[in-house]
C-alpha cells in the first residue's frame, strides 16, 4: 500500500483516560515495537503493517473474504484456512466481512487528521491534561514521531510519552524540546533476563533515559513486574539506584503482568508467550512499594 511522508499507522485513539500522564488524556497508540515481550498484552501493536483479527465463532462460511482477497490468504477446504504470510495488507477481506469475524487493526492516518482527532477533547483537558503517545513505541517512526510532537506543541497541548526507551539516540533532543513528559519503561535492570524476555538489551534504554536527563526531560519510570522473573531484591535495589541517579524523576510506578492479551495472539494466528504464574499479587505489589519507599523512591501502584 502506499505511504505518505507524514502519514502514521496508528492502532486506536482512545478518549478520557487517566493512567497515561497528567489529567485527562487523549492517548494515540502507534503501530510498531523493536521488542517482542513474551507478556505483551497488545500484541496487534508490535508490527508497523495492517493486520486482521480473526474470530472463528464469527465464521459464518459466506466466503466473501475468498473472493475479494487478490493473495489467497483465504482458503477454504471446507474450513476457513488463512495463509498469512501471502497477505499484501489490502484489508480488502476485514472490510467486505459482514459479521466482524475478520477485524482491520490499524490504519495509516495524517499527522494534521491525528491532532484533529485529539483536539476535539481539548474541552476536557484543562491545565494538566493533553496527549500521550504509546504503542508499539512511538518511536519506531522516528522522525515522524517528532513532527506530530512538534505540531502538537504548536497547538498548545501538553504532550506525554510511553516508551520502551529502545530508540536512536539522534532522536533524544527533538524528543526533549517537543515532550513534556516520558513515561518510560523499564522492563527489567537485568541484561540477560531482558534479553530473554524481550529480544533486545536493556542497555540502550537506559542509556537514553540517562541522557534525555541530562538535557532536562522529564520522566515517570514504569517498571512492570513479572512474579518469579524480576521480582527479586537486585532488581528492586537497581530500580531505586536508577531513580536517584535522575535528577528530573517524578517517581516510580509498579505494576503486575496481567494476562489480557492471551485472546488476540489467537486472534492473529501467533503463540502467546505469557505465564499465567507471572501474575503477582496485590499484597505483593504492597511489599514492593514498601521496599522502593524504604530506599527513597517515590513510588505508586498503577492498578
Amino acid at each position: 500500500m502506499s505511504e505518505q511522508r507524514d502519514e502514521i499507522p496508528v492502532l486506536k485513539i482512545q478518549r478520557f483516560c487517566s493512567h497515561d500522564g497528567p489529567g485527562l488524556r487523549t492517548v494515540i497508540f502507534l503501530k510498531g515495537c523493536p521488542l517482542r515481550c513474551r507478556w505483551c498484552h497488545n500484541p496487534e501493536s508490535q508490527s508497523s503493517g495492517a493486520e486482521f483479527f480473526y474470530t472463528p465463532s464469527l465464521c459464518i462460511g459466506c466466503r466473501i473474504c475468498e473472493q475479494v482477497c487478490p493473495d489467497k490468504v483465504h482458503v477454504f477446504q471446507p474450513k476457513h484456512i488463512l495463509k498469512r504470510e501471502l497477505c499484501s495488507e489490502c484489508m480488502r477481506c476485514a472490510e467486505s466481512c459482514p459479521t466482524g469475524a475478520l477485524e482491520i487493526q490499524g490504519i495509516r492516518m495524517r499527522i494534521q487528521n491525528i491532532l484533529e482527532e485529539a483536539e476535539k477533547d481539548r474541552a476536557f483537558y484543562g491545565k494538566t491534561g493533553g496527549i500521550t503517545l504509546s504503542g508499539g513505541e512511538p518511536m519506531f517512526h522516528g522522525e515522524k514521531t517528532i513532527e506530530l510532537l512538534k505540531s502538537a506543541k504548536s497547538r498548545g497541548l501538553h504532550t506525554a510519552m510511553e516508551t520502551c526507551g529502545y530508540f536512536d539516540e539522534k532522536f533524544i533532543l527533538p524528543l526533549v524540546g517537543n515532550t513534556d513528559l516520558f513515561l518510560w519503561d523499564i522492563k527489567d535492570t537485568d541484561e540477560q533476563r531482558h534479553r530473554k524476555y524481550t529480544g533486545v538489551s536493556n542497555r540502550k534504554i537506559i542509556d537514553n533515559l540517562f541522557a534525555a536527563d541530562r538535557l532536562g526531560g522529564k520522566t515517570l519510570i514504569r517498571c512492570i513486574l513479572l512474579n518469579g522473573l524480576n521480582t527479586d531484591g537486585k532488581h528492586i535495589e537497581k530500580i531505586a539506584e536508577i531513580y536517584h541517579a535522575l535528577k528530573n524523576c517524578r517517581g516510580v510506578e509498579i505494576f503486575s503482568y496481567r494476562q489480557y492479551g492471551e485472546s488476540k495472539y489467537s486472534a492473529l494466528g501467533i503463540p502467546y508467550g505469557g505465564n499465567k504464574n507471572w501474575s503477582v499479587t496485590s499484597d505483593h505489589l504492597k511489599e514492593i512499594r514498601k521496599r522502593l519507599l524504604a530506599l527513597g523512591v517515590r513510588c505508586s501502584i498503577n492498578r
